[in-house]
């Protein structure tokens, strides 16, 4: 983990605005280009990496700041008793500072008093790791093709109890 320098130190994880969605989409895509993906996989995956302001509205969408910026995000769309963190993206220059995993913890202190019993992630392969180290475990692979090449995402649950 690189250490943090001061414009990765958060001050603060809130609710996000509707009017950030456009903030969010920047950071996911460039968070999603920090691991060399070729551009034209970032614009097969841009519909998917793409926030818009009612998403932001219907679901529980949380940033981190830092120095009055937003530095990351996630987003837990809550079924029942089953929710899908559908994104986690940090800025490329905090990644591996620890905005990540307080992103991640929040979530799951979140998603605990909503009776949420699993929490789900389709989890980017160089992404998978991390969700373990946060005690998630893996249990299957999504299809996710690009180029018409086979790739799987691998699929990961963790109780946020």
């Amino acid at each position: 983990m690189r250490v943090p320098d001061g414009h990765c130190k958060l001050s603060m994880i809130r609710r996000a605005a509707v009017d950030e969605a456009n903030v969010l989409t920047t950071i996911a895509l460039d968070a999603k280009r920090y691991w060399g993906y070729p551009e034209h996989w970032i614009k097969h995956w841009e519909a998917d990496l793409t926030i818009s302001p009612e998403f932001v509205r219907d679901n529980h969408v949380y940033v981190a700041e830092a120095d009055g910026e937003i530095r990351g995000f996630y987003a837990l769309c809550v079924h029942g008793e089953n929710a899908e963190l559908e994104h986690l993206w940090v800025t490329p220059s905090c990644i591996g500072t620890g905005v990540g995993k307080e992103l991640f913890l929040d979530a799951m202190e979140r998603a605990a008093p909503l009776a949420v019993r699993d929490v789900g992630i389709d989890a980017d392969p160089n992404a998978a790791g991390f969700y373990e180290r946060m005690g998630a475990v893996q249990v299957g692979e999504t299809d996710s093709p690009v180029d018409g090449q086979p790739r799987k995402l691998p699929r990961l649950k963790i109780n946020p109890s």
